[in-house]
């Protein structure tokens, strides 16, 4: 499993809105340029969490970004989920793929599942909050 760039700005940017919202809307344009993002890649990110509820966005003017809940209660894991489709470490294992005709005779399945057990268990027990520590 290779985390993409969408992964790894979703993960910041929302740090970074989380450590710079005092029950204010931040502006695109200022994550972007903390963050040395392109302004146009971080929109794409932005609707797709906002379209799942992850933020909540008022466009406009005085519009800007806004977790809709407490830094301690976004998990890494469900926030790569949603902008990398999967966390399996082998195809076999991703949701909804085909029965593996081999499965029954595989002698890496356990492995791999396990691994995909500890990755979606580590990445579900660290927060926003955990990676605002510095």
């Amino acid at each position: 499993m290779i985390v993409s760039t969408r992964g790894r700005y979703a993960l910041r940017v929302l740090t970074d809105i989380a450590e710079h919202s005092e029950d204010e809307r931040i502006p695109l344009k200022e994550v972007a340029e903390r963050q040395e993002i392109s302004q146009k890649y971080i929109e794409s990110i932005m609707t797709l969490l906002s379209k799942n509820g992850f933020v909540d966005a008022v466009h406009g003017k005085s519009g800007g970004y806004k977790l809709n809940r407490s830094p301690e209660e976004y998990k890494v894991g469900e926030i790569l989920r949603l902008t990398e489709g999967t966390l399996a470490p082998v195809a076999c294992l991703e949701k909804g793929a085909p029965l593996c005709p081999k499965k029954e005779k595989c002698r890496t399945v356990n492995m791999w599942s396990k691994l995909d057990e500890l990755i979606e268990g580590y990445l579900d027990s660290v927060t926003l909050a955990d990676l605002m520590k510095k």
